[in-house]
């Protein structure tokens, strides 16, 4: 039973990300997993319901690749943020700055309408930014940065500066913006610019 519930999160992650929640039908969830009304309701009591779960989902994928990956493994902070920006590049450019950040889009459409969502994706951020800062913390025992802002104003700074930079790449679709954004943060950072070209 459990797998199954997985694999009907599973099918229904992308059209959430790129449809958002008011366009992601729930026709088009049990076309997707193949499934008829009968078993959807036998594994969720509402698309609401489903929704939540396939953010939990997508917060515990985010939270392996992110924090496991980069924030608690073994490299130096500015190593962290680089691989941080580095990821938020690869994962946009792979549908060409299109859907945009699955929290992000999510948090614009429902944290206004939705207290349960709004929680659940204000989590997401939070984790991020608290990390963020605790890797901040540790470059600023070795050099002073060029904003002599507190550390945790400064990890949220750049969160916001990573999503907007997303949303307006989103608009554009335009890979681009995102690279040119992610330049900024590093200067912000003291983090020296390896030679990377331009995103194609």
């Amino acid at each position: 039973m459990a797998e199954r519930r997985q694999e009907i999160i599973e099918s229904a992650v992308e059209s959430l990300h790129s449809k958002g929640y008011a366009s992601t039908s729930l026709q088009g969830i049990l076309q997707a997993a193949q499934i008829g009304k009968g078993q959807f309701y036998h594994y969720f009591s509402s698309k609401q319901e489903l929704g939540l779960a396939i953010v939990d989902y997508c917060f515990e994928k985010w939270n392996q690749r992110v924090v496991c990956g980069i924030f608690t493994a073994e490299m130096t902070a500015k190593d962290k943020i680089r691989k941080m920006l580095e990821g938020a590049l690869c994962n946009q450019k792979a549908d060409g700055g299109k859907c945009g950040c699955f929290f992000g889009n999510l948090a614009l459409e429902l944290s206004e309408h939705d207290e349960l969502f709004r929680q659940k994706l204000n989590r997401m951020f939070e984790v991020w930014i608290s990390h963020l800062k605790i890797i901040l913390d540790e470059i600023r025992e070795e050099e002073e940065l060029p904003l002599p802002m507190e550390s945790g104003k400064l990890a949220q700074s750049i969160v916001a500066m990573l999503e907007g930079g997303i949303m307006l790449m989103k608009n554009r679709q335009d890979v681009q913006t995102l690279a040119d954004i992610a330049d900024v943060i590093k200067k912000m950072v003291n983090i020296a610019d390896e030679g990377r070209e331009d995103v194609a």
